[in-house]
């Protein structure tokens, strides 16, 4: 069965940071476009940031631009965000997701993935 499990969520004052991680089972990660999106309160989820399977593509929305980094490790079937300099702004839940790709070097922003992880909680406040 094909699981995505998140972790590395936690609580940080603003301009920390943290280190999300996702999990990969019951797949090759290398054969899927990985990407983390994020849903606050009372608010439509969005995308942070996706990578493309060969990792050499990546993607961000611009409320996180210069702040965050995605990378994969396809032999390890794990995905990281960094996430520095942190804001209250970026409190949300946040979900990693993948969908199958035949193509190695591209990734999407649009929330249409097939594979979703159970999310994991970034709360950032003095």
């Amino acid at each position: 069965q094909l699981m995505l499990v998140e972790s590395g969520g936690g609580s940080v004052q603003p301009g920390g940071s943290l280190r999300l991680s996702c999990a990969a089972s019951g797949f090759a990660l290398d054969d899927y476009v990985i990407g983390w999106f994020r849903q606050a309160p009372g608010k439509e989820r969005e995308a942070a940031s996706c990578v493309s399977r060969s990792g050499g593509r990546t993607d961000y929305a611009d409320s996180v631009k210069g702040r965050f980094t995605i990378s994969r490790d396809n032999a390890k079937n794990a995905v990281y965000l960094q996430m520095n300099s942190l804001k209250p702004e970026d409190t949300a839940v946040y979900y990693c997701a993948a969908y199958r790709s035949y193509f190695r070097t591209s990734c999407k922003m649009s929330p249409d993935y097939n594979y979703w992880g159970q999310g994991t909680q970034v709360t950032v406040s003095s």
